[in-house]
């Protein structure tokens, strides 16, 4: 199938209101969608009332939509089947547990519409392992975002061999159509792209406070107001090629090929054992103290700004 046969969409499923599910339900929603949920805790729907209703105003700043309140209808149900009646894209994000999603993925199969797109907000598990639990899975694609997902643009994309032709370009074109900025993951890696780009700077700053370089608020400090405020406007081979001068990327290779080729000899591979965690407990409770609603709202409020100035269209 080629990209403009999979159907305009209108109204979407959201499997799973936790934290991700009612993050995404919020952004449909701002795009002036039509969304059902399906999560089976009685409680789910007034959570989600609730954070759509808080996430509205920065929808707004951020330019997703202009609507004074959500125009799309919004319901949810404890039966994935009547969740994924007459959708054309259904957004997955239960627990990372793969019997768990398979079983559901049996559950909705004969109840989808033939040309439904379906999307999984796995992080840790892979395409493959997703797909063993449908009977054709050839509309299931890998739709990873970053949390939060209504406000952080990012959604990594990727489908296979199995996949349908023109799935992956009309999950894109879907993701962009309500203010995603997206990427296609070209070949299975655990993690996937920006999951082990984090991994490998978070592997290093704890490297660094194994061998008392400096403090976990030390390293944290280095990076948000450091290389982080950079990385928030281009990514790292492209600043680098600016750093270059007239030369770019070319000049920079040249010049630094022998610092970057120590630092790397010299990184560290420490693992996240219990003694390990526990140093940065005690790191981020120095840095921070005990509570975190407050360390929340001012995350949110700086990444609304920084994403106004960034992606945003106002």
């Amino acid at each position: 199938m080629s990209p403009s046969e999979f159907p305009e969409v209108r109204h979407v499923a959201v499997l799973g209101g936790g934290l991700i599910g009612r993050s995404w339900t919020a952004l449909f929603l701002a795009a002036g969608l039509s969304v059902a949920v399906h999560d089976p805790d009685p409680a789910t729907e007034d959570r989600v009332r609730a954070f759509v209703e808080s996430a509205w105003p920065v929808l707004r700043r951020l330019g997703l939509t202009t609507d004074e309140q959500p125009t799309g209808d919004l319901v949810v149900v404890d039966d994935p089947c009547a969740a994924v009646q007459g959708v054309q894209f259904v957004q997955e994000s239960i627990p990372e547990r793969v019997a768990l999603k398979h079983q559901l993925y049996a559950a909705i199969e004969p109840a989808l519409p033939a040309d439904a797109l379906v999307a999984s907000s796995a992080s840790g598990l892979t395409l493959s392992e997703l797909q063993q639990g449908w009977a054709d899975p050839s509309r299931l694609v890998l739709g990873h975002p970053f949390n939060p997902p209504h406000l952080i643009p990012l959604v990594e994309v990727m489908g296979n061999d199995r996949t349908a032709d023109g799935a992956v370009a009309a999950a894109r074109r879907f993701y962009e159509s309500v203010g995603k900025v997206t990427i296609e993951v070209r070949r299975e890696v655990p993690g996937h792209v920006a999951n082990r780009l984090q991994a490998a700077l978070w592997r290093e700053a704890i490297h660094l406070v194994n061998e008392g370089v400096a403090t976990v608020g030390d390293i944290d400090t280095a990076v948000s107001s450091g290389p982080g405020l950079r990385w928030a406007v281009m990514g790292p081979t492209l600043l680098f090629h600016l750093g270059g001068d007239d030369g770019g990327l070319a000049t920079f290779c040249e010049r630094y090929a022998e610092s970057f080729n120590r630092w790397w000899a010299d990184l560290g591979d420490p693992r996240l054992d219990e003694s390990t965690a526990r140093r940065l407990v005690e790191g981020v409770t120095a840095e921070t103290g005990d509570g975190t609603e407050a360390l929340v709202a001012a995350r949110d409020a700086r990444l609304t700004a920084v994403i106004a100035a960034t992606h945003g269209s106002t």
